[in-house]
């Protein structure tokens, strides 16, 4: 494929899209050049768009991870390296339930270090033998990469640690940030070395590459691209103490898709969204996506499961070994309950030590009977508080052996080694229970593994005498992502030891009926819901979220991480202002109707009155004959007429149309259909007694609504005051003639029939009345209520109020989704283009000295 870098944003904003040529992109040659490290902002290459996506490439998937799913070793002379599949890589399994003629590719880094010279004849090797892309990092660049900001600051912030001291856990680091950083772009020039944007989707795994993202949508903005968290997702109040938290927040957000294990780990995620970026999401159809920008950011929870066949073929092996057989000698006579955790200061291996002692203690029946086999697995990071644990993990067992002990038993079995999967299957074969009890872990697979072991196999060969009742038992912690779906497990807080300990003893005492109940339910579950299941789920739901990329205009906007994509309706475009110029010259019979905050004053403005140039524009316009010109607003008639006095001519609509005034020298007319407000005493209580309860909320009165508003309120408890406010007035103002509605912080009561495009309507209607059908319309606004103008402009030209010639331009203010056709960027752009058309204008001469705005 031949892609072309957009240089300028302005060819982008207007719709000036070049025309690309496209032809299938061959795999290159993938080379590593020894270089320095740029940063972010460096690239040369900004947004690469496309129009359609080809309909002749087939799909490819390129899944990125920070290590590829292969085994490398040297070779024994020393001279080249030997690889192989690592079939226990959920990377691997995963293809599993992906289209068999989907050509998947791989982009990771190696476990080992490759020397420099090395590294060329190691990529064509991978790629033509294994479609494995692999990604060098430098020595010094991995260890602060991976060893510090991964493993010393995200690892232990996501799993709920914060730094409180230089000792303990790992202080933030902006030459880490930067290290990991600078390894993300390094993954994404892999990534673009063999992407092809219009036919690949990529798939991007876990926390080593949250700004991944970032990097990739820079450079082609219709990437179908998805993200999967494998670690939980802290609170809000925990990850908001990250200094780059927006960075990465925004980074995650160029995703089209982004995939967690449970939906508490998906909620705090939106929480942050919500807090940080005033973002809100909803769930459609059961579905929820977040509008980021006019893209919807889909949000998937799904629990990755197993591969079954894997199981099932090691358990064969096991058995083929007599590992099964072994260690049913071993431990004949004995219960077993079975810990295989990694060694991590978040697995609780210390706790489930001290409740298998509380265990023995409390039920002394146990002694000489049970026997917790604890399987630890080698560290994958290092530190102080890692060496601490061990200290502990191993000083506990010696305690509790040296204290229950006896020759021939030892109720704490630590296998403190590496042990192949085949003999840890072998341990979940003959385990009467599976205990996890970590404090915090992303899914954990282990009792899924064990489950599917005590199922047995179906093959009538098997030698092992696990013929009999199919029965699991699992204590599992709350706090792991597999535990929502284990229904039938029990569940415990693991820094409850004693209760710990009361699950365990009720485990292992539980009766073989119930065991059998509880198994069944569980492998029924793990069998339906396997890595194939998962993995296809996720590919499905990206390519739902994805399916509107080729039809919407995509634009790059923002520096550094503060870069999104923004995506529109092909029909959405900047409004030209030689086209507004040109239309409004020719036409005869013009109606302008603007709204004001946020329109033609900036909406964080401190002073609200409008400026002695918008008053100038206003008088110019009022002035030519042709022109009708309103100011349609929900503010109150006082302060429009106390701060439009100097513009005599021009109409004036308050409260989004209740009041209605055509000129100063004519009277407010009342639009909506009761005057009566005898509901405000109804309603303002109600509004009041959440006032009070919601610390940062007020009450705006006006003379024909009630406007609650809660935006300097915490944005979750106001957010939930305001459903149930609103439950709560349209409960008791069910029999009065009122609407409620909510809008960005604020729940509105306000008499029904009234609406800005009603107000819009009645102004067309009036103006083709008096013989002055418009067939020049401007209308301009900021906000959800600004909408209904828009929407009322197509109605009114069925109904013959315009003219099917005239000249529509429905405008709203900044780039987001609207049923306007055209945009501004912002207040300043409108007033540049009012002062054009004030430029244009048939100034009739003036009678009065120009007035002055009011004090």
């Amino acid at each position: 494929m031949m892609s072309r870098s957009y240089t300028n944003l302005l060819d982008l904003a207007t719709g000036n899209f070049p025309v690309m040529g496209r032809e299938r992109k061959r795999l290159p040659r993938v080379m590593t050049v020894p270089g320095n490290v740029y940063e972010l902002d460096d690239d040369q290459a900004n947004s690469v768009s496309s129009d359609n996506p080809s309909s002749v490439a087939q799909d490819r998937l390129i899944i990125v991870a920070n290590q590829l799913p292969v085994k490398a070793n040297r070779r024994p002379d020393g001279r080249g390296w030997n690889f192989s599949w690592n079939e226990d890589s959920l990377l691997l399994q995963l293809k599993e339930g992906l289209p068999e003629d989907m050509e998947v590719l791989y982009v990771g880094s190696l476990r080992v270090d490759v020397d420099l010279e090395e590294q060329d004849e190691v990529s064509q090797i991978l790629l033509e033998t294994f479609k494995c892309v692999p990604t060098f990092l430098p020595q010094d660049l991995l260890e602060k990469f991976y060893h510090g900001f991964c493993k010393k600051l995200l690892w232990p912030l996501f799993h709920y640690m914060l730094p409180f001291s230089a000792d303990h856990g790992g202080r933030f680091d902006r030459a880490m940030w930067e290290a990991y950083v600078s390894a993300n772009k390094l993954f994404s020039q892999k990534v673009i070395e063999v992407l092809n944007p219009d036919d690949d989707y990529v798939w991007i795994h876990d926390y080593h590459l949250m700004v991944l993202p970032t990097f990739l949508r820079r450079h082609f903005n219709r990437l179908r691209m998805g993200f999967f968290l494998h670690s939980p997702f802290p609170s809000s109040e925990i990850y908001r103490t990250l200094p780059v938290r927006e960075e990465i927040l925004k980074a995650l957000l160029n995703s089209d898709i982004i995939g967690f294990h449970t939906f508490d780990y998906a909620r705090h995620f939106l929480s942050c969204c919500s807090r940080m970026l005033g973002l809100e999401y909803q769930s459609k159809r059961g579905y929820i996506g977040l509008e980021y920008y006019g893209r919807t950011v889909g949000i998937k929870i799904m629990p990755v499961g197993i591969h079954m066949g894997r199981i099932a073929s090691v358990m064969r092996l096991a058995d083929k070994e007599k590992k099964i057989g072994e260690l049913k000698r071993q431990f004949e006579g004995k219960t077993m309950l079975l810990g295989v955790d990694d060694m991590d200061i978040f697995k609780g291996i210390n706790l489930k030590l001290l409740a298998m002692e509380q265990l023995l203690q409390q039920h002394s029946k146990w002694q000489g009977k049970a026997v917790l086999v604890q399987i630890a697995n080698p560290a994958r990071g290092k530190g102080a508080d890692l060496d601490e644990i061990q200290a502990e993990i191993k000083e506990s067992c010696r305690r509790i052996n040296a204290e229950f002990g006896e020759p021939g038993y030892e109720p704490i079995v630590f296998v403190d080694r590496p042990v192949s999967i085949s003999e840890r299957i072998a341990y979940y074969s003959i385990a009467e229970c599976v205990v996890v009890t970590a404090v915090r872990d992303g899914m954990n697979l282990t009792p899924y593994e064990y489950i599917v072991c005590r199922q047995g196999t179906d093959d009538n060969e098997s030698s092992s005498d696990l013929t009999g009742p199919k029965k699991s038992m699992l204590v599992v912690s709350e706090f792991i992502g597999c535990s929502p779906s284990l229904s039938g497990a029990i569940r415990v807080n693991p820094w409850n030891v004693e209760a710990t300990a009361e699950a365990m003893n009720e485990a292992i005492s539980m009766s073989q009926s119930e065991q059998l109940l509880r198994h069944e339910k569980h492998f029924r579950y793990v069998s339906t819901h396997d890595v194939a299941y998962w993995s296809r789920s996720f590919l499905q739901d990206m390519e739902r979220t994805c399916s509107e990329h080729f039809r919407r205009r995509c634009w790059g906007i923002g520096l550094s991480f503060g870069f999104r994509v923004v995506a529109l309706d092909p029909n959405f475009r900047k409004l030209s202002m030689e086209a507004i110029v040109s239309a409004y010259c020719r036409a005869k019979s013009r109606a302008i109707l603007l709204d004001y905050d946020g329109t033609v004053m900036p909406q964080n403005s401190i002073s609200k009155a409008p400026s002695q140039e918008i008053i100038l524009i206003l008088n110019t316009l009022c002035r030519d004959q042709k022109n009708t010109v309103f100011i349609v607003s929900g503010r109150g008639r006082d302060n429009l007429s106390h701060w439009f006095s100097p513009c005599r001519k021009l109409g004036l609509a308050a409260e989004h149309g209740y009041f209605l005034r055509w000129s100063q020298d004519e009277e407010w007319e009342i639009c909506g259909q009761n005057s009566d407000f005898g509901w405000k005493e109804i309603a303002e209580p109600v509004m009041k007694l959440y006032t009070e309860a919601t610390d940062g909320s007020s009450i705006e009165t006006k003379e024909s609504a009630l406007v609650w508003q809660y935006g300097d309120a915490d944005p979750g408890f106001g957010s939930s005051q305001a459903k149930e406010m609103l439950d709560h007035l349209e409960s008791v103002l069910a029999n009065e003639p009122v609407a409620v509605k909510s809008g960005h912080f604020i729940v509105e009561v306000k008499p029904q029939g009234v609406s800005k495009g009603l107000v819009a309507e009645k102004i067309f209607t009036k103006m083709t009345e008096n013989g002055k059908q418009a067939d020049f319309l401007l209308c301009i606004g900021d906000d959800r209520s600004d909408e209904d103008m828009f929407e009322i402009i197509g109605s009114a030209m069925s109904t013959n109020i315009l003219s099917a010639s005239t000249s529509l331009f429905a405008c709203t203010v900044g780039q987001k989704p609207s049923k306007a056709k055209y945009y501004l960027d912002d207040a300043s752009e409108v007033i540049c283009m009012l002062e054009s058309l004030a430029e244009a204008s048939d100034s009739g001469p003036s009678t009065e000295e120009e007035p002055q705005v009011s004090p």
